[in-house]
């Protein structure tokens, strides 16, 4: 079995954030001002764990809120950072480059959730999910390719040897104190919070005590940090996940510490 730690990243502040107008994938904007401290302070508070891989969106505010945290991290700057547009923001459609509240009027005039609408031209919510998985196949064969050895993630009967569910301190470091392969994600919000939903809801992920199922569906916000331990093992039908824990979502406390020092 290969246990490694997964800490998803949503990309910094944009333009477009703070005007409160939709991005999707057609709207291909860099960092702002702020969004550039916000993946600094990121960058400081994830400065001492080591990402062994790193993936992130093809889309630029991604891409730059990735290179900014490994260029303050003290043993990943050299991390290979690999562009996948499977972790794209979700399709906006028509409402690309509009107000949000646009696209609330929208859903309304539908007669449905704003969350749960699909503008002409998006992607439902399924599709989004659709994608993630296809992504998480891609990487557990990743990192079982580049991770495990054949002793290590042979069928297993889960037993006192499974992971333990990790201790939570509040530290940058949490749950990842004895768990060596790391892989860092720098995505978007819409599409971390159907990913999150999707390990917790469908794949029945650990929560940590105290952890409301309101903060799952939560939005996440700027440079806000979500880990997850997934132990996997392989099968004949492909590498399968036998426990996903989460350890927090969306996390800002380096945030409020980028505050409190400016």
């Amino acid at each position: 079995m290969l246990t490694f730690a997964l800490t998803v990243v949503r990309h910094g502040e944009t333009q477009y954030n703070r005007d409160k107008l939709l991005q999707g994938q057609g709207i291909d904007t860099p960092l702002s001002d702020t969004g550039h401290q916000q993946a600094a302070a990121a960058g400081q508070y994830l400065r001492d764990l080591h990402f062994t891989n790193v993936f992130v969106s093809n889309l630029q505010r991604a891409g730059q809120t990735a290179e900014i945290i490994l260029g303050n991290n003290l043993h990943s700057s050299a991390a290979e950072m690999i562009l996948d547009p499977l972790l794209r923001e979700r399709g906006f459609g028509v409402a690309e480059g509009r107000p949000k509240e646009h696209l609330k009027n929208m859903a309304n005039a539908a007669g449905q959730a704003c969350r749960d609408y699909t503008p002409p031209g998006g992607e439902t919510l399924e599709q989004v999910k659709t994608r993630f998985k296809k992504f998480l196949k891609s990487l557990y064969q990743r990192m079982l390719e580049e991770h495990g050895s054949a002793d290590q993630c042979s069928v297993s009967t889960p037993g006192p040897s499974e992971p333990e569910q990790p201790v939570i301190a509040g530290l940058a470091n949490d749950g990842v104190q004895n768990v060596p392969v790391h892989a860092l994600i720098v995505s978007h919000g819409a599409f971390i919070r159907v990913s999150v939903r999707h390990l917790v809801e469908d794949l029945q992920c650990c929560l940590p005590a105290g952890l409301k199922m309101s903060q799952v569906s939560s939005s996440c916000p700027n440079t806000g940090i979500s880990r997850f331990i997934i132990s996997l093992r392989r099968e004949d039908s492909g590498p399968r996940a036998c426990r996903i824990q989460c350890v927090f979502i969306n996390r800002k406390d380096h945030l409020d510490d980028a505050r409190n020092s400016a």
